[in-house]
């Protein structure tokens, strides 16, 4: 049978597969101390990345045929061997598939060491060997990217709390000490429910004093900022509501993206102030200490927007200058992998593009904006007008 005629993989096949091997790849990283069982313990939002991303580390290494798929996991002895790849994928997931496929021989044509340190850096960790190797970071952002758009599907959300629990629990021995993980899956978003406001009403309640008042605290004002940037996102970018129509867990993660690139670039003062609803403005110093490492990186992600930007415009004349064609502008880029995904256009992955850096900065950029969005998501007191929220979205969408 020709790749041409091969029978696509069902959704739930690839599905099963992925969050078996997922188990190992976790349990494999707390062996190396990769990840210590207190973090694979923990809630916290970059454990959703750091997860899938590894598994698809230890994939690429377990890949062995040009050009690369994946074994899967028999459901039985007598049962064939399978392969996932790109002939067979589903079209779910043919974009991941095809970022994932186009990192593998970067991967195995690394030095062990290499390989080991590209593990520590997509989990966070500092590499063991300096200088490091620059390729090594836009290959962990690559596969961090693939991971940022598997842990935004609800399939994976409802399953992951049990793949970590199983990492946890290999190689307790005898042990009576249990760790629970405390991983909880952010809210469903379905749509719309049919006692919606009307789209007027909907966006002024997200601007609304009724809402928010000056003596509110840091977080109610951050939250409201954010929410209300996030209508405004929805209301000047039509292709966000076509999103919205047929994907809507989709369009959520992409405007609060947006809505955070958007707080960033345009509510942050150079000194790091947030000046949002209202006009009420919040320094670094006056956040609360729970709250500082996501304000920190909202203000640092409001400055590396101002600074590709300027970066940009400079390369842009340069090129005007010396008769050379610009290439699209980083910033562009960005937009268009927080909309479509890291795979909305294959061509950004070809070796030959002079438009993709070795150290993937667009990717890595794009991957801080939706990594700052899913921890947006485990806050608490986000939680609480996530509901309100939806049917805003969906009414907008309209």
């Amino acid at each position: 049978m020709s790749p041409q005629e091969e029978d696509k993989l069902s959704e739930t096949d690839v599905q099963d597969s992925f969050h078996s091997y997922l188990k190992s790849s976790l349990t494999q990283a707390k062996i190396e101390h990769l990840l210590e069982p207190e973090i694979l313990a923990s809630a916290e939002a970059d454990l959703m990345i750091t997860g899938p991303a590894l598994c698809l580390y230890f994939a690429a290494l377990r890949s062995t045929t040009i050009p690369p798929s994946v074994p899967l996991p028999r459901g039985s002895r007598s049962a064939p061997p399978r392969q996932l790849s790109e002939a067979n994928c589903p079209p779910a997931f043919l974009s991941f598939f095809r970022v994932w496929a186009s990192t593998v021989h970067k991967i195995q044509g690394l030095d062990p060491s290499l390989q080991h340190d590209l593990a520590r850096i997509i989990c966070g960790l500092n590499p063991l060997i300096e200088p490091s190797d620059p390729s090594l970071s836009g290959i962990a952002a690559d596969l961090r990217a693939v991971a940022i758009e598997i842990s935004q599907r609800r399939t994976f959300q409802d399953r992951y709390a049990s793949d970590l629990q199983a990492a946890l629990d290999a190689g307790r021995g005898g042990s009576n000490l249990q760790v629970k993980a405390s991983f909880v899956p952010p809210p469903v978003y379905d749509g719309a429910g049919p006692s919606s406001p009307s789209k007027k009403s909907a966006i002024s309640r997200s601007h609304s004093p009724t809402l928010f008042n000056p003596e509110s605290p840091a977080i109610e004002f951050i939250r409201e900022t954010l929410y209300a940037a996030l209508a405004d996102v929805l209301g000047r970018m039509p292709s966000l509501r076509r999103i919205l129509k047929r994907d809507p867990p989709r369009a959520y993660f992409a405007s609060t993206a947006f809505a955070i690139l958007d707080v960033a670039s345009t509510a942050v003062t150079p000194d790091g102030t947030i000046v949002g609803i209202l006009g009420r403005e919040l320094t670094l110093s006056e956040c609360p200490g729970e709250l500082k490492p996501l304000m920190a990186e909202l203000v640092s992600i409001g400055r590396l927007a101002r600074q590709m930007t300027e970066e940009d415009d400079m390369y842009a004349v340069q090129c005007l200058q010396e008769g050379e064609e610009p290439v699209e502008p980083r910033l562009e880029r960005v937009k268009k992998m927080l909309e479509g995904g890291v795979g909305y256009d294959q061509t950004q992955f070809d070796d030959e593009s002079d438009a993709r850096s070795v150290e993937g900065r667009a990717v890595v950029f794009t991957n801080r904006i939706n990594a700052l969005g899913l921890g947006i998501l485990r806050i608490e007191t986000f939680r609480e007008r996530q509901a309100e929220i939806f049917k805003i979205l969906g009414v907008i969408g309209d």
